[in-house]
């Protein structure tokens, strides 16, 4: 799942109508419109850098003129700080009026990525990858997505439509997981196919059925080694629901491949950034 030029400017579009709306009175009433400045992106926390490119558009959008020179990779770990992440020069107008939406975005996409980072960290020395979840801020699922992968992460499915995920509401309504396997069967046109195990059981029945990949759904890691034991290699599997930073090395010690995190997108704390004109 890339991150595009479309996706970016769908967002700062959305976020840009709802701050500055018809116009930003301060700036308006204050800043020359000839004025020009320049300022510092800068992180005031150590962390991961991400959604510098993001809030490029941002000052973009308002005032093509504004030039922005990253002065870190995205994905940079940041120990000493502050640090400045960009250097933004050109119309004041358009820098103070994005300030906001630009800062808004960068915060929350660096939390990601750093608090991404320190799941992948956990599991160094492991086969097992960190994977996102659906469990992203309407509309900003690519840009989420993308700030897990500049953490290290992985990104399990973009949405509904590119994988099937049997759950546990599918079961029920399927008539359980043999039933669910046999039905999909020469219907899903190529797309990859998990489906979700709550017991050892089930597991056994999504071995048999032929599952290629079994999600483990809030099981112990105990009973996720006994699942990695009983596939012996005939499936992926993967580990979800509540892994925290204080379990996910023990789930990656049970040799399962995948662990996914919700708490990656649905509960990251936006980092201290913050724009200062020179």
């Amino acid at each position: 799942m890339e991150l595009t030029q479309q996706d970016i400017e769908r967002v700062v579009t959305a976020a840009l109508a709802e701050d500055v709306g018809s116009g930003d009175a301060t700036t308006l009433a204050l800043v020359p419109e000839d004025a020009r400045c320049t300022a510092e992106l800068l992180l005031e926390e150590p962390g991961v850098v991400c959604g510098v490119p993001v809030a490029a558009a941002v000052f973009r959008a308002l005032d093509p003129d504004v030039q922005v020179e990253a002065k870190l990779e995205e994905g940079a770990a940041v120990s000493e700080v502050p640090s400045v992440l960009a250097v933004v020069e050109g119309p004041a107008r358009a820098i103070l009026s994005g300030e906001r939406v630009a800062l808004n975005l960068l915060a929350r996409l660096c939390g990601i990525a750093s608090l991404t980072r320190r799941f992948v960290e956990l599991t160094e020395g492991t086969r097992t990858s960190v994977l996102d979840t659906r469990k992203t801020t309407p509309g900003l699922r690519a840009l989420e997505k993308y700030a897990v992968r500049c953490g290290g992460g992985r990104n399990h499915r973009a949405g509904l439509y590119d994988g099937v995920l049997v759950k546990e509401n599918h079961l029920r309504v399927a008539g359980g997981v043999t039933a669910a396997l046999a039905a999909l069967d020469g219907r899903v046109d190529g797309l990859p196919v998990e489906v979700e195990a709550e017991t050892l059981d089930q597991v056994r029945e999504a071995l048999d059925g032929g599952a290629p990949r079994i999600l483990l759904d809030n099981m112990s890691p105990e009973e996720v080694r006994e699942a990695v034991e009983l596939a012996a290699g005939r499936a992926e599997l993967e580990a979800s629901g509540g892994v925290s930073l204080g379990t996910v090395r023990a789930y990656a010690d049970t040799g399962v491949d995948f662990v996914s995190v919700g708490a990656l997108t649905h509960s990251a704390r936006s980092l201290h950034v913050s724009l200062e004109v020179r």
